[in-house]
């Protein structure tokens, strides 16, 4: 019980911190629609679930890897690709926003897809996602050598990810909720701070990289 009200705090905090995906997945709930932004975030935790079977699997590779050389080519790689992301947001033509009278716009199950698959990418060209789900796994594996088993940790980090969903629903029906308020002028300055977010987040993760690099 204790693992497991650790995890739901653990996964609060982690999810209140706001990142690159947080501000895809507000737009996508305004532009798109609930059903639409859930797909997305469930590619963002699909991703996640793997980060996290390749920090379990690999425990002392990612421990190295945070700390080795490859660490700052995988910051360089995942910057340019959020500072590629962030100009193309910047620069691409944004639609007109329309309502539906379902007030969401109708997505095929390919479109889901899709959107399951942007999420997915979204995080995995994150570098630094791998290297918190190896730090989360270390505070839930202190607690399964006071006497724990595999199914304690199981059970933490299931307990992060429900809350971290959770969380994520709330952002999504609380987004849905301004739709009637957006307007186009809107949609293009959420572009705009979508496309500066992932342009600085890059930089920040080039920045290190190369930083590390030159140690």
């Amino acid at each position: 019980m204790d693992l497991l009200l650790k995890g739901i705090v653990t996964g609060f905090i982690l999810s209140i911190m706001i990142g690159p995906v947080f501000f895809v997945l507000l737009e996508t709930s305004i532009r798109k629609g609930v059903k639409a932004a859930i797909a997305f975030d469930l590619g963002v935790i699909l991703n996640d679930i793997v980060y996290i079977a390749i920090a379990f699997l690999f425990y002392n590779q990612v421990d190295k890897l945070s700390s080795g050389d490859d660490n700052s080519v995988l910051r360089i790689i995942g910057g340019s690709l959020f500072l590629c992301y962030g100009l193309y947001n910047l620069l691409k033509k944004v639609k007109s926003f329309e309502i539906t009278p379902l007030g969401e716009e109708t997505q095929d199950l390919k479109g889901y897809l899709l959107l399951g698959l942007k999420g997915f990418l979204l995080n995995l060209a994150n570098p630094l996602v791998v290297f918190y789900w190896f730090s989360v796994m270390t505070l839930g594996a202190r607690d399964v050598a006071e006497g724990g088993s595999s199914y304690t940790m199981i059970i933490f980090i299931s307990s992060i990810l429900m809350t971290f969903f959770s969380i994520d629903l709330l952002k999504i029906f609380g987004a849905k909720s301004l739709r009637p308020l957006v307007t186009d002028k809107l949609l293009k300055g959420l572009n705009r701070l979508i496309g500066i977010v992932f342009i600085s987040f890059g930089v920040v993760l080039l920045f290190q990289g190369i930083l590390f690099l030159t140690k």
